[in-house]
């Protein structure tokens, strides 16, 4: 599920969730699987938090992966090294009317590389899930 999953502030990749102490929580590497304790200074969000600003409404990163997967029959997106052209492109056709003002490239590219990362660990959440009020609206 997607609430496990934590893009952490000045890390790179991803994180799954695997408990809490105290003053921190107890992570793991999608990329290598060492485990870590993060701290509650540092800036973290779950990926079932994210949505990418739309018109007419902001769509939840889930619902991104969907169509993703849909648009390339379950396989794996394109490179988030793209270039920054081909980039766009594919976000336009994956969310019309995205904000372009809001969702920024690097944006679009951390989308991308958490839908492959997801895919190649089997951990992409496809059904519909449960996410709670509120969810944090930004343009990742």
């Amino acid at each position: 599920m997607l609430k496990d999953i934590l893009s952490i502030s000045g890390k790179p990749g991803l994180y799954k969730k695997i408990g809490q102490t105290g003053r921190a929580i107890i992570v793991e590497s999608l990329q290598d699987g060492r485990r870590s304790l993060v701290h509650d200074t540092a800036k973290n969000i779950s990926l079932a938090d994210i949505s990418l600003y739309a018109e007419p409404e902001s769509v939840p990163l889930q619902e991104v992966f969907k169509r993703i997967s849909g648009q390339e029959n379950g396989g794996a997106a394109i490179s988030h090294k793209e270039r920054e052209s081909t980039i766009i492109n594919y976000i336009e056709k994956i969310v019309p009317g995205y904000d372009s003002e809001k969702v920024y490239v690097s944006d679009m590219k951390k989308v991308l590389q958490w839908y492959n990362i997801l895919l190649e660990k089997n951990m992409l959440p496809l059904d519909k899930e449960t996410t709670d009020a509120g969810e944090e609206q930004t343009g990742e």
